[in-house]
């Protein structure tokens, strides 16, 4: 069954009605009818955990397309990805002809707002829950805020101007609702909501994967250098404000980056170290990181997969673009290029390297189950981000933003920056975004933010509009947004007129 925004107030009912015995597993073992009393830290906190199951939408893949999910969208929309499988559709943002009619468009926009709708219902309901205590239901409220902070975000930056709701339905009338611009989404739902879970005296990490003190500064970090950026151009201030959030995680949040780029894959190491924000996944339910059958190469015969989807790897332009001696060129870092066959000694020699972030071993080995997941944020991300975004605010690099840029490139083994511009430090930094955080789907929200896009072949950075990539396909205006899905439209007239060129 297909949802749209016509449909939040059963989304809501349904999701008032899940409770869970552990966080985020996907079988239910009781349920609130709409009857029962609200009471109990139970109650409360399956209507906070609600606000985390479509988050595995960010991931997921669609009815009819095999071998593909909402992860590849963007990572071939930046001309730096190819894929074995030719998966259902792929070609269109390969060469940028996708439509409101295409694959995945919908299945991003359904899960965003189911995402909204159980955030509204918790922000509605969890002040009624009684027998809990204020300190409790304050923190609970915080989860709430900054989960639909999280899924806005994620629709303003894809679709621009999207329906603004902010409280669950109470009937059928009005639920046509007309589109609501980026800036006021933000000044009115985004940022609110992340200052008043700011508030909250979250630890700076939770090992269950839940929003902490680190997630919302990080998010704030984000949310303002976007808004800093092209989609707004809010100026220096919200540089300032972001560089001040993302400091605040470097300062006070206690990670610290992974010796290794192989550790990343162990997934003893989830939520952990480096790890500030992630989709939460587990071998022990049926829903297991996607990620891991789709990166493997296609038909190789190293895995017990019997889909080996090969899916999404890097373009041989993008992989010559790293510089010389790059660790994380390095085999089984974030690329690797053979592997032991599955049915024998004989080691599988790939035609190019395969993207190895989400490389389950025990998965691929032995039991088709990944329980790695899914970074939302990271420390070198972070660091990045205020390497970024103090440059800005400051009118250049300062000591601690030079000295984290060269933490990442130490670990990558690279020699460290010397005095650059505010320009060329610049640049510097967004290259490290390209290397560090490729096909964590960051690129191509990097590439409108900044409009500007790394020329793999010349090496210099393009304008947005008018980059050429290696697929013959040319960037233009159309591509600072997504098109709103034509579903959506279909059962929403008020969703229209469509972003320029759909």
């Amino acid at each position: 069954m297909k949802f749209s925004v016509k449909h939040i107030l059963v989304i809501a009912v349904l999701l008032m009605g899940s409770a869970c015995k552990k966080f985020l597993e996907e079988n239910p073992t009781g349920f609130i009818s709409p009857s029962a009393p609200l009471a109990g830290m139970k109650v409360a906190r399956a209507f906070a955990d609600g606000c985390y199951q479509d988050m595995q939408g960010l991931l997921n893949g669609q009815n009819s397309s095999y071998g593909g999910n909402t992860w590849n969208l963007m990572e071939f929309a930046t001309g730096k990805s190819n894929s074995d499988l030719g998966q259902t559709g792929f070609a269109q943002f390969q060469n940028l002809s996708y439509s409101a009619s295409s694959f995945y468009m919908d299945t991003w926009w359904q899960h965003l707002y189911q995402g909204v709708g159980a955030c509204n219902s918790a922000l509605g309901n969890l002040p009624r829950v009684t027998g809990i205590d204020d300190s409790s239901k304050t923190a609970l409220l915080g989860e709430a805020h900054a989960m639909r902070a999280f899924y806005y975000f994620y629709l303003v930056r894809m679709f621009g101007a999207v329906p603004m709701v902010s409280e669950t339905p109470t009937s059928s009338a009005g639920l046509k609702l007309k589109r609501t611009d980026a800036k006021t989404i933000y000044d009115n739902i985004i940022i609110p909501d992340l200052l008043e879970a700011e508030k909250v005296n979250f630890p700076w990490r939770d090992v269950n994967g839940r929003v902490s003190k680190g997630m919302v500064e990080s998010l704030l970090a984000d949310v303002y250098l976007t808004y800093a950026g092209a989609a707004i151009n809010g100026g220096a201030a919200n540089y300032a404000e972001s560089a001040k959030r993302s400091k605040n995680v470097l300062d006070n949040g206690g990670y610290n980056l992974f010796n290794d780029y192989h550790d990343m894959t162990i997934p003893a190491n989830k939520n952990s170290q480096e790890f500030i924000f992630q989709i939460q996944y587990a071998a022990s339910v049926p829903s297991t990181n996607p990620l891991t059958p789709l990166t493997i190469p296609n038909y190789s015969g190293i895995s017990k997969y019997s889909d080996e989807y090969g899916s999404v790897y890097p373009t041989p332009q993008f992989l010559a673009s790293f510089p010389a001696g790059d660790h994380r060129l390095d085999e089984r870092q974030f690329f690797y290029s053979k592997y032991k066959s599955s049915k024998g000694s004989d080691t599988v020699k790939f035609r190019t390297p395969y993207i190895y972030k989400w490389f389950d071993s025990v998965a691929v080995v032995n039991t088709t189950k990944s329980d790695l997941n899914y970074t939302i944020y990271r420390l070198a991300d972070v660091e990045l981000m205020y390497a970024e975004a103090s440059n800005r605010a400051e009118g250049g690099p300062n000591a601690q933003a030079i000295k984290v840029v060269n933490d990442i490139r130490k670990r990558a083994h690279l020699a460290p920056l010397g005095t650059l511009s505010q320009d060329a430090f610049e640049k510097e930094v967004w290259l490290e975004r390209y290397f560090e955080l490729c096909f964590e789907n960051k690129m191509w929200f990097d590439m409108v933010r900044t409009l500007k896009v790394h020329n793999d072949v010349t090496g210099n950075w393009d304008n947005f509009v008018g980059h050429k990539t290696v697929y013959n396909a040319t960037f233009s205006e159309n591509q600072r947004l997504f098109p709103v899905p034509q579903q959506e439209i279909d059962v929403n007239p008020n969703l229209l007129p469509n972003n320029p060129g759909f």
